[in-house]
């Protein structure tokens, strides 16, 4: 099992993808959430075995048809099997990952 915190920037907001992850999150049994930030930016916590979190991150690199990411910071957390679903958060109270590896991807 596997956790990774993701940052995706670019354009990001506003072009149905929160809801687009949570859909293809649910499609392969991923668990944690996703929100909008004040900076423009999504930020994702997603659980799960590592296959499926590592599709996730592979899905966010590109996101839905109208998105263009920019950048993708990922961030391998411990595993805590904490959440039960996926869901859309609508707080921006601060989350502070608790790093085991960072990875940042650029992208064109």
């Amino acid at each position: 099992m596997a956790r990774a915190y993701l940052r995706i920037y670019g354009r990001v907001q506003g072009v149905f993808f929160r809801a687009t992850m949570k859909e293809v999150a649910d499609s392969l049994g991923v668990k944690g959430w996703v929100r909008n930030m004040p900076d423009g930016s999504v930020e994702a916590v997603v659980e799960g075995p590592r296959e499926a979190v590592e599709e996730v991150i592979k899905w966010a690199h590109r996101g839905p048809p109208l998105a263009r990411v920019k950048r993708v910071v990922i961030v391998w957390e411990p595993y805590r099997g904490e959440f039960n679903e996926f869901y859309i958060r609508y707080d921006t109270e601060p989350y502070e990952p608790e790093e085991i590896r960072r990875e940042v991807h650029e992208l064109g």
